[in-house]
């Protein structure tokens, strides 16, 4: 079972989440089936591109495919206690598509559920590495039963100077992408002064991994690492 709480991973005839100790049972549920490209061809594609755009209180990111067509938006929520993020089809923001939601509050490093909205089902999860806190940028790529499969880190050095030399946020950023333990992809940034965008080329993901999962990680780099340098 899958709690609905956090969406971890327990026993079936488990009372209490053994993540984040809320009750479960008759309000948990099932883990997904992984979904086929047939089935969902837009989280399949080899690429994908997340555009962000600094407004006054808030930014927003949008989500494109390699036609520079939008396929997702999401806000930033200020002030937010957990992560809970919805990502939409547009800017409209009336039809949800998936969600990115921090499992526990007092989670420091930080784990963070993808939940499919339709069906409320955990396709992935991602998990900040200790390591974020003062080196590199490094996330840690779960599948729905909370098993590592893959990671997300910024290429060595370049973490450090962004974080600790003046002006450091200005450097593009590199993060290599990771399954099964071989490199696969590179999430590339384009230069800016204001805003951000970054790339990544999914050819050599392997074809069963949900996008989304990889998109969340992109999103929570955006969000949380670079709002702390």
């Amino acid at each position: 079972m899958n709690c609905i709480a956090c969406g971890a991973n327990n026993p079936d005839d488990a009372r209490f989440c053994a993540l984040c100790g809320k009750p479960i049972g008759a309000g948990a549920v099932q883990t997904a089936p992984r979904m086929s490209q047939q089935q969902s061809p837009l989280w399949f594609q080899n690429f994908y591109r997340i555009r962000k755009k600094v407004l006054a209180l808030t930014n927003q990111y949008w989500i494109e495919n390699d036609a520079n067509a939008m396929i997702g938006y999401t806000k930033q929520k200020m002030f937010a206690l957990r992560e809970d993020i919805r990502i939409f089809t547009d800017d409209s923001m009336t039809q949800e598509l998936f969600r990115i939601k921090q499992t526990q509050i007092l989670d420091i490093w930080g784990t963070f559920a993808v939940i499919d909205a339709p069906t409320n089902q955990v396709v992935g999860m991602i998990k900040r590495s200790v390591s974020s806190a003062l080196l590199e940028d490094e996330y840690y790529i779960l599948d729905g039963y909370g098993r590592q499969i893959g990671k997300v880190m910024e290429r060595t050095g370049r973490g450090l100077a962004r974080k600790y030399v003046p002006l450091g946020n200005l450097i593009p950023e590199q993060v290599l992408v990771e399954f099964y333990g071989q490199q696969v992809a590179e999430i590339k940034q384009q230069f800016k002064i204001i805003g951000d965008i970054w790339e990544v080329d999914c050819t050599r993901v392997p074809p069963n991994v949900d996008r989304r999962v990889l998109l969340a990680g992109m999103i929570l780099m955006g969000m949380i690492e670079r709002d702390r340098k």
